[in-house]
């Protein structure tokens, strides 16, 4: 069987040559890629997204090429070439259905890389509640690194029909609602005043506002009553930062600091209380003998 397939012991060491040269020049490529793509990101601060599938799509060339020459040379596989022709439709029918799903992820990767909805190191939400940062884009999925470091493998034909949300598409500051509820007997100035202080000390603060609103003197951080609750007057701080991992790491110091201010400027954050009224009258007729 070997000698009907590979010809002669020529033929074989040739196969086993092709596939050699084409299995280390795909690992001498995408050795050299990474390092240009790091090089590229970390030095020139340029966009690794179409690089990666680049380098996705330039693997997959040499793998079809090497291969397939491979094969090619082989006369047995010619012979069998020419004995599957009698069913070439019905094959190029299964193979057109069996492709639909390759191909449509493949040309949706395509269009994820050409218009951008988001890049490598983007951090997405999609509509299923799925949150992750961008980590690489194949020829047939996306990856994402959600917080507790997994990877959630998406098919490009799905995530490019997918309504997502992208925190880093054109800036990646963030802002957080820092909602604080005090009592209304509180000093609401007093209470807002602290918050404010409290998150222009914060390292992490970055200040949000452009050009035009510095001239119309807009407050840096603005602090708002937005509800008049039960037993609550509800304050909400808008609190920005540069990225999304700043941002819970601001909010978390936040919580912290105004609990602590709150408490030595006498400012009350309530908690649910209940008041019990007692009839005298029916107590008295309760307790009377009967």
């Amino acid at each position: 069987m070997e000698l009907k397939l590979f010809g002669d012991l020529e033929t074989l060491l040739t196969f086993s040559a092709i596939i050699g040269i084409t299995v280390v020049l795909s690992w001498s490529f995408n050795f050299v890629a990474r390092r240009y793509i790091r090089k590229a990101v970390h030095r020139l601060n340029a966009d690794p997204t179409n690089y990666q599938f680049i380098r996705h799509l330039v693997t997959a060339l040499i793998y079809l090429v090497g291969v397939g020459w491979a094969f090619l040379i082989l006369p047995g596989f010619k012979t069998v070439a020419n004995s599957l022709l009698a069913g070439a439709g019905i094959a190029a029918v299964v193979a057109g259905l069996a492709s639909q799903q390759v191909l449509s992820n493949l040309m949706s990767g395509l269009f994820l890389v050409l218009f951008k909805p988001f890049r490598v190191n983007d951090r997405l939400k999609l509509k299923d509640g799925f949150t992750g940062v961008v980590e690489d884009i194949t020829l047939r999925h996306t990856v994402l690194r959600d917080l507790e470091n997994n990877r959630i493998i998406v098919p490009n034909g799905v995530i490019s029909n997918e309504i997502i949300v992208n925190t880093n598409l054109s800036d990646n500051r963030v802002c957080r609602f820092i909602d604080i509820g005090i009592s209304y007997g509180s000093d609401i100035d007093k209470a807002i005043g602290i918050i404010r202080a409290e998150v222009l000390d914060h390292p992490l603060h970055v200040d949000p506002r452009t050009p035009e609103q510095l001239a119309d003197g807009k407050e840096e951080v603005e602090v708002r009553v937005v509800a008049l609750a039960e037993s609550s007057v509800n304050l909400r701080a808008w609190a920005w930062a540069e990225d999304t991992p700043k941002a819970f790491n601001l909010y978390c110091d936040l919580l912290r600091s105004i609990k602590l201010r709150f408490d030595a400027e006498g400012i009350e954050i309530p908690f649910p209380q209940r008041k019990l009224w007692i009839d005298p009258i029916r107590v008295e007729q309760t307790e009377a003998p009967g």
